[in-house]
């Protein structure tokens, strides 16, 4: 960059940034949809990069195995690191140098340490593994600095948030993607092929959930993700973590690419399991009693598409019970479900759909996703969450690498993003249903399904 624009950059990053990070992010008005400002990034083709060149803000608990990862693809840079922990950034500075690759340069010294980073003009992606607050002033800041954002999830954690975002990708032509690794999973990827080919039939219905207990990580009282995610159980009470679910399930239903969410409705439990937990693990007078715990121990939400399809979502971090993901998608002929992997069909099946098939050996015979079969083995060897972590990298790197649109979008983070707040608005009024505002701007209505992609 030259010092001209990289003073303009840090100018409208500085803006940027204390607008998402002073703005409200409890807000409960919905913004008002303005008309883009640039061109709709649908199916969004960027020229091919011989090398991706990479930065990275954030390497604590979740970046470090991006870090890692990146080691091991090919064609790749990695550029710059930084991170506001000293500790954490020589951890990815040391695992770079394991890999024999270059030491890349590094940035840290205050929570906007990143911005300098954003100056350079040797990075052409961002890899952004903050706490949540920061998610959206970075992949705004990183795509005002002429670089494509990759951005743990949510992606969001507002109504304002989400349109700044999707405003800011129109606008600059960049890429913004939520890196929901679920996606990438076999069950996933193998469910996606078999609705694709008809197997369940037509579309009626999908459960999506993140039900995952994490009362434990409330002991991380000075680092690592419950130091800073616990607060949230005392800041809102709806579906605090909604996409690791609700991401695979919306590829099935063609969510954006010719269906939408239309509206939703939320109820919550009682808020009881972790004030619970703290007043057994904690002394009294221990900071982790002192806390309000607001946000019900289990949330269920109900989404109606435009197409008159629903979804229920569920979150619950709190109660003890295994973890599952629910992943359910019932058809016309019948329906798969997770956790455990079952199967029921009228025809084509068993014969038999009053009874579950759980021999999934056949229906991977004859239905593993190609992209699987190409990189499963490799990506089950480098792990991340079974795997679905690298793959998920792995096909990011191959499709700036050729010129081929992302398999998620900016309006796929958002939509799915959204249900956070959302979820929180209709439980302060009833439970009385919210609309979900359409980030693409009608443009959802023509959009071309996630194909069946061999790479």
């Amino acid at each position: 960059m030259t010092d001209f624009n990289r003073r303009k950059f840090l100018k409208t990053a500085g803006i940027a940034t204390a607008s998402a990070l002073t703005g409200n992010v409890l807000a409960h008005s919905a913004a008002p949809v303005s008309p883009s400002q640039g061109a709709s990034v649908i199916g969004l083709v960027t020229p091919k990069m011989d090398i991706v060149r990479v930065g990275f803000i954030g390497v604590g608990q979740r970046g470090i195995g991006h870090v890692k990862h990146f080691c091991h693809l090919d064609g790749v840079a990695i550029t710059a690191i930084c991170d506001t922990d000293d500790k954490v950034l020589n951890r990815a500075v040391s695992a770079v140098k394991e890999a024999n690759l270059p030491v890349p340069e590094t940035y840290t010294g205050s929570d906007y340490a990143y911005r300098d980073m954003l100056a350079r003009d040797d990075i052409d992606i961002v890899i952004i593994s903050t706490p949540w607050k920061w998610h959206a002033p970075m992949a705004i800041d990183t795509m005002e600095s002429g670089k494509h954002a990759f951005v743990e999830v949510p992606l969001a954690l507002s109504v304002e948030e989400c349109w700044q975002i999707v405003d800011t990708a129109e606008r600059t032509q960049k890429n913004c993607m939520m890196m929901e690794n679920v996606n990438y999973g076999r069950d996933e990827l193998m469910v996606l092929n078999m609705v694709r080919q008809g197997v369940f039939g037509e579309l009626l219905h999908g459960e999506a959930a993140y039900i995952h207990e994490l009362r434990w990580q409330m002991k991380e009282l000075e680092s690592k993700t419950g130091s800073w995610r616990t607060h949230w159980h005392t800041k809102r009470n709806g579906n605090l973590y909604p996409t690791h679910g609700l991401g695979p399930v919306s590829q099935y239903m063609n969510i954006n690419r010719g269906d939408r969410f239309d509206y939703l409705t939320s109820m919550s439990s009682p808020a009881l399991g972790r004030q619970l937990y703290a007043q057994r693990e904690f002394a009294a007078d221990h900071p982790r009693n002192q806390l309000n715990y607001i946000n019900g121990d289990i949330n269920t939400t109900l989404i109606k598409t435009k197409l008159g399809r629903t979804i229920m979502v569920q979150h619950d971090t709190t109660t003890p019970r295994p973890y599952s993901r629910h992943n359910l998608i019932q058809g016309t002929n019948g329906v798969f479900a997770g956790f455990p992997n079952r199967i029921a069909l009228e025809q084509g099946g068993s014969g038999d759909f009053h009874k579950w098939d759980t021999d999934m050996s056949t229906w991977y015979a004859k239905y593993d996703h190609p992209l699987w079969q190409r990189m499963g083995k490799e990506a089950e060897r480098n792990g991340g969450h079974g795997g679905m972590d690298f793959l998920m990298l792995w096909r990011m790197v191959y499709c700036l690498r050729n010129g081929e649109a992302l398999d998620q979008d900016v309006y796929d983070g958002a939509a799915w993003s959204v249900i956070n707040i959302l979820s929180e608005q209709s439980l302060q009024n009833r439970s009385n249903s919210v609309d979900v505002p359409d980030f693409t701007r009608g443009m959802w209505a023509n959009a071309k399904p996630l194909g069946i992609v061999g790479a």
